[in-house]
């Protein structure tokens, strides 16, 4: 079965194809990424309304990319089709489904109006798209396109937890082949899923059954390393920027505090961290010392704090995903999330594992999987085909959880 999947819950506009065979085999014919970095980069952050129009802008080039480097884009050979074609009377309702995103529907008309529905032995099977949580105006944008040609091209559609995607993208392994058969888990498993919206530590008693034991009670470690980035005048986003200068810094010359490293729940908070960043470098710049030295000797302080940041967040992080494994005798652990491409994370994780848990096994996706996009959901995707719903009654949810 070939599955399309549609992934628009951030900044990132994910468009993927996914073929599985009937033995199991993965094969990954497409997984195109239209990434909004440099334009929220003025903000530092994502602005959301920004990011929506952007999705209008970005879904149509990525479904071509997709359909065409998966092998299933065919022009229509009826050189006088009208411009407002729909197959069977369909543009009414199409419109209707992209009301609010009008640039995407004249695209989408003109789209369908030169390209062929793939068929036969290229058909599309199944649509998978990501319906939250996340940015509640662009995941509709996603989720109103995916309604539009699952209706329009007669294809059965089926809601991706995003949450979710970020777990199951390991299935894959690491890293991935072009054509894989899925890794086989051994559950009970512990997620530990961490990025710029979410902080989360996860129970996995097999796929489809989670049970969220931690998560932040404020900030999410990714939006802690964006806004401490912000405070160093450092370039968004912060996490690729801090582990970068901390490889040429030394965690500990710059003390900063543990949030609820030694509590004995799960959960986290990150906001006090960043406002020990904001002290600790008021502090510094007002030091005559450091305004009159070098600019080599204030670099290298930045880097130690950049150090001292990140295996702050490290340290907490796998202090409380070791602490869940041992309480539920988790025999993997799975990283995901943006924030694990963190090579300090993995590396650290993967050595603590080994000390305290040596049967246990660590699962990670690797770098470019870690970050949103359509693969992540196509996988989800397929391990919920029979969950199909109505296009009319698939809803977006800035807010949609995981398990209990």
């Amino acid at each position: 079965m070939k599955i399309l999947a549609i992934e628009t819950s951030c900044d990132d506009t994910g468009i993927a194809v996914l073929e599985v065979s009937k033995t199991g085999g993965f094969s990954v014919l497409s997984n195109i990424v239209a990434s909004q970095i440099e334009i929220h980069k003025e903000y530092g952050g994502v602005y959301p309304t920004l990011a929506k129009r952007e999705h209008q802008k970005n879904l149509i080039p990525a479904f071509e990319q997709a359909l065409k480097e998966a092998g299933l884009l065919e022009e229509n050979k009826k050189k006088n089709r009208p411009a407002t074609f729909l197959p069977r009377g369909k543009k009414v309702i199409v419109e209707k489904i992209l009301e609010r995103e009008p640039e995407l529907c004249k695209k989408l008309v003109l789209f369908i109006k030169k390209y062929e529905k793939p068929s036969a032995s290229r058909r599309i099977d199944l649509i998978a798209v990501t319906n939250g949580p996340g940015l509640e105006p662009c995941l509709w944008v996603g989720v109103n396109f995916a309604k539009a040609i699952s209706f329009a091209w007669d294809i059965p559609i089926v809601p991706v937890n995003h949450i979710e995607s970020h777990i199951l993208v390991n299935i894959l392994g690491n890293p991935p082949s072009h054509e894989a058969t899925a890794r086989q888990v051994k559950f009970p498993a512990i997620a530990l899923v961490v990025s710029g919206g979410h902080t989360q530590i996860i129970l996995i008693k097999k796929i489809g059954s989670y049970k969220i034991l931690g998560e932040t009670r404020d900030d999410a470690a990714g939006e802690c390393f964006d806004k401490a980035a912000r405070i160093l005048n450092l370039e968004y986003p912060g996490g690729p920027i801090i582990a970068k200068l901390a490889e040429k810094g030394e965690a500990g010359k710059i003390t900063l505090p543990r949030p609820m490293i030694n509590t004995k729940d799960y959960d986290f908070s990150f906001s006090g961290l960043k406002t020990a960043v904001l002290y600790a470098w008021q502090k510094i710049k007002k030091d005559p010392a450091f305004r009159s030295s070098e600019k080599a000797v204030q670099q290298q302080t930045i880097a130690n704090m950049s150090a001292e940041i990140q295996q702050a967040i490290v340290d907490v992080l796998i202090k409380k995903t070791i602490k869940a494994a041992k309480d539920y005798n988790a025999k993997t652990i799975i990283l995901g999330g943006g924030v694990s491409a963190n090579h300090e994370l993995k590396t650290q994780l993967f050595i603590k594992i080994k000390e305290d848990l040596p049967n246990t096994e660590l699962l990670f996706p690797q770098v470019d999987h870690s970050t949103d996009n359509g693969l992540m959901t196509a996988i989800t995707g397929f391990f919920h085909k029979k969950n199909t719903v109505d296009w009319e009654s698939i809803q977006a949810n800035g807010n949609l959880r995981i398990g209990q």
